[in-house]
């Protein structure tokens, strides 16, 4: 058992923090391991970009794992939280080149090796950071087994998966329409691409028929600067308009060149002319379509979206430009019938916000169709649950619709395409452990290695079990997975969830983790997304600063459901610190007033004490199982209820004559039943604030080294005591009515008054007289079976069980009150008076807005019951 200390006269975050972080560090509190005797538990970090810095939904994802994993490691779980950053390969890259960009200077002047050497430099410089600002935070990761999505085991992680994933023909190369962004200069995956509504217009234009010369066809397009690039025109099979033109040609405008007309039934009737303009380069459904039917590919822009040399005349202006000289030249020429205005979804580049471009490219491509059924029987099935159920939908609803994975970038910093070309023939070998010695089809000895590197997803996915040593089986891999939980944003299911799935089927055999708690976004207190161009994000960092981490991470999980979005206010966070401040005192409190050495339950406990028992023996089990069910905003909630309302207000409260009382014995037994409760709830609030409760927890007498490793508290059947419950519910809600009454007259508690209760219950009334007296300011207390012969000049309370009586001239001067009522009851008739002036006025009700008159009806409803409420008091003075 330890020694206690006193503790400071006031709670300082920023002097404990730090000191308590360290604390945990060196005792290796945070450690988890392989132990049979121990049943695991693991959740693995979404590892956070090496670019970033702690922001407010880092903070709030980090917090929800944290209450997790520290919950299951006092439940005597080897519980590890696997921490890691990802390389962010194009975000990195990016970040880099802008700093080569501001000395004139481009990757290209370096080359890939030294342009690779000034990427790892950034790292090391940077990408200690956002791991430094969680530990402010107060997250208790492994650290020991820091990963990096980029490190040499992921390397070898990557290449087994993708060597695997190849021989079996699951990865391909081909020359398919991808999603390009011309900002990033790279391809792009499907969920990559954000849509954003944009305005824009509907261009019909007019296509002369071959050989006639005054028939012609009219298309409506959105995007007449790919016309360069059109090779053909589609109609419905089934559109009687255009029968007679399927298999004739169209001379495309500008360009003078032949085109074919097609049916396919990709067409909608109904949009536009019915009429499509086929491009097979530009648009992913073009692109269908012309190896349908055998058209011409022929793509206009460079990688930058500037038109290339098959642009003609355009050749070198950006797609804005290239437009607005098309659309020109075309009403110059007479081809342009007409423009609407249209608002349409335009693909935008998740990382740069630039328009997204359709290109057709030789990309490399995961082969989805396979990996995408035992991912989806998983969840089908149960094996993964979704919680909230809801996002299962969502899950599922992207699976059973997905398309082969772009996973080729055209960037130098990540995992490298492990594909190897012999300089002499071009045989391609996918390989591990690098290139060949010689050409397996020419015996050649010089290759060049795949420019692409692979998109940053493709890493990710692994991690749940790359990080555990896979492809190795290692004893971490064999004991922590398939891991228990990933906690997570809804808008990453697409991009990470999805991807680990198919990928721990794919690679394990077995699903990554039993569990998805999908968690919203913090917005703003408008209920704004916080972004950098509307400057609302709070930096999580300056909150911590000056309210501390506790009062932070209380904020962000207290009134949140899972699934749900919240929006941030400050003033809560203040009030949470003031909460830290309510548990320090109360602590402070009990510190003084402690005598004995451990907090065993005395045999004889009094009515409070089993009041109280009882209610913290609830607090345990519920706060168990919401955290079991991921219902941690509720576990919050009723934690602070408990700590606030039962523990500071009242039973403290109750307990304080017992503390000074002569009678030891009673001061004894309130002391150990306080201190009981104070260092249970102080581990129940543990993975919540985790810093001050740690604080607290070493100033009471307890066994061990930290309460972070202490023993989580367990329900116990022998302190329910639901009969005691009920009585001490009675008691307080006589007080409550004492209290109320008393404020709605303005009556100070220095002000004492007799009390007549009369009740069905004398004995338990007459066993409350000390509260009665303390609490509800009582002169004195009698307790009788029926209400006073007379009770005229009395105010009265009324509960369930009692009524209670006090004389008016114990608690007010008669006159100097009755002159008050009559006063506010004058001024009360007036404003019922005047309301309903206003509403008689049939002018008033007529033009004014119906919320005016329904304001003004409750208004007048809350004035009548104001006066009546008045006449009441002014009847009982008599």
């Amino acid at each position: 058992m330890s020694i206690r200390k006193e503790l400071p006269k006031t709670y300082d975050p920023k002097a404990s923090e730090g000191k308590l972080y360290q604390f945990w560090m060196d005792g290796g509190f945070f450690n988890a391991e392989v132990d049979e005797n121990k049943t695991p538990f693991s959740i693995m970090l979404p590892p956070p970009n090496v670019t970033g810095q702690l922001h407010m939904g880092h903070a709030f994802d980090n917090t929800l794992q944290d209450i997790l994993i520290r919950a299951k490691r006092m439940q005597g779980y080897s519980a590890l939280w696997m921490p890691g950053t990802d390389h962010a390969g194009l975000a990195t890259q990016i970040k880099v080149e802008e700093i080569l960009r501001q000395k004139g200077e481009t990757r290209f002047d370096y080359g890939r090796e030294k342009f690779l050497e000034l990427c790892w430099d950034w790292k090391e410089q940077y990408g200690s950071r956002i791991i430094n600002q969680l530990k402010t935070l107060g997250s208790s990761c492994d650290w020991r087994r820091l990963r990096f999505t980029y490190d040499e085991g992921m390397r070898e992680a990557v290449e087994e998966v993708f060597v695997s994933l190849y021989n079996k023909g699951l990865i391909y190369k081909g020359y398919r329409s991808v999603n390009w962004c011309p900002h990033c200069s790279t391809a792009l995956s499907d969920v990559e691409v954000e849509y954003e509504e944009q305005p824009g217009h509907l261009w019909n234009v007019r296509y002369p028929i071959e050989g006639s010369e005054d028939e012609y066809i009219v298309i409506a397009t959105t995007r007449p600067e790919t016309m360069m690039g059109d090779s053909g025109i589609a109609v419905h099979p089934e559109d009687e308009r255009y029968q007679h033109l399927i298999g004739k040609n169209a001379i495309l405008p500008l360009m003078n060149r032949p085109i074919p007309i097609f049916a396919d039934e990709y067409v909608e009737k109904e949009f536009g002319t019915g009429c499509v303009k086929v491009t097979p380069c530009h648009d992913p459904n073009d692109f269908e379509m012309g190896n349908r039917h055998g058209l011409e590919f022929i793509n206009i822009f460079n990688n930058d979206a500037t038109v290339n040399e098959n642009g003609g005349k355009y050749v070198g202006l950006t797609r804005e430009a290239a437009r607005k000289a098309v659309v020109c030249d075309l009403e110059d020429q007479g081809y342009l019938v007409k423009t609407e205005d249209y608002k349409h979804n335009v693909g935008t580049c998740q990382r740069c916000h630039t328009n997204v471009e359709a290109m057709a490219s030789t990309q490399w491509f995961v082969k989805m169709g396979p990996l995408a059924e035992p991912a989806i029987e998983v969840v089908k099935n149960g094996e993964v649950k979704f919680v909230p159920e809801r996002f299962s939908k969502t899950y599922m609803n992207w699976m059973e619709n997905i398309h082969d994975w772009c996973i080729s970038r055209q960037i130098w910093w990540g995992h490298r395409i492990p594909a190897y070309y012999c300089e002499k023939c071009g045989h391609m070998e996918v390989r591990k452990g690098g290139a060949p010695a010689v050409c397996e089809k020419c015996g050649h000895e010089h290759f060049r290695q795949e420019e692409d590197a692979l998109d940053t997803w493709f890493s990710s996915a692994l991690w749940p079990f790359a990080t555990l040593g896979w492809p190795n089986k290692t004893p971490e891999l064999e004991y922590f997975y398939p891991t228990n939980v990933l906690v997570t944003g809804y808008d990453i299911i697409f991009f990470w969830v999805a991807r680990m799935i198919f990928s721990g089927m794919e690679s394990m055999g077995e699903k990554p983790f039993s569990d998805v708690f999908i968690h919203g976004i913090i917005r703003d207190n408008q209920g704004r997304k916080m972004s950098k161009s509307l400057g609302n994000g709070i930096d999580p960092l300056q909150i911590i600063e000056q309210y501390g981490a506790d009062a932070l991470r209380f904020t962000l999980v207290t009134g949140i459901g899972p699934g749900n979005d919240a929006r941030f206010y400050t003033e809560r966070v203040e009030a949470n610190r003031n909460f830290c401040n309510k548990i320090w005192n109360a602590s402070r409190f009990l510190m003084m007033n402690l005598e004995v050495e451990d907090f065993t339950l005395p045999a004889q406990l009094d009515l409070e004490d089993k009041w109280i028992l009882s209610k913290y023996n609830s607090l345990v089990k519920e706060v168990t199982e919401n955290i079991d069910k991921y219902e941690l905003g509720i576990a919050a909630d009723k934690l602070y209820s408990f700590i606030w309302d039962y523990f500071c207000d009242w039973y403290i409260e109750l307990c304080k004559t017992r503390l000074t009382s002569e009678d030891k014995e009673a001061s004894v037994r309130a002391q150990k039943v306080l201190g009981h409760i104070l260092s249970g709830t102080m581990q129940l609030l543990h993975p919540f604030m985790p810093f001050i409760t740690e604080e607290i927890w070493q100033a009471l007498p307890h066994e061990g080294p930290s309460v972070m490793v202490s023993q989580w508290p367990k329900a116990d059947d022998s302190l329910n005591f639901p009969a005691e419950e009920q009585e001490m519910e009675e008691i307080m809600a006589a007080i409550r009515a004492v209290r109320n009454r008393r404020s709605e007259m303005n009556v100070p508690p220095s002000k004492k008054a007799a009390l007549i209760i009369a009740t069905q219950k004398p004995a338990l009334f007459a066993q409350a007289e000390p509260f009665m007296k303390k609490l509800a300011w009582a002169s004195q207390v009698t307790v009788q079976e029926t209400a006073p012969a007379d009770v005229a000049g009395m105010v009265t309370c009324v509960t369930q069980a009692a009524q209670i009586y006090m004389p008016l001239n114990d608690l007010v001067d008669l006159d100097k009150e009755r002159e008050r009522l009559q006063k506010e009851l004058e001024n009360a008739l007036n404003m019922v008076k005047r309301t309903e002036g206003k509403l008689s006025n049939e002018s008033f009700v007529a033009r004014a807005p119906e919320s005016v008159v329904n304001a003004e009806k409750e208004k007048l409803e809350k004035y009548r019951e104001m006066a009546a409420k008045l006449e009441e008091n002014l009847k009982a003075l008599g």
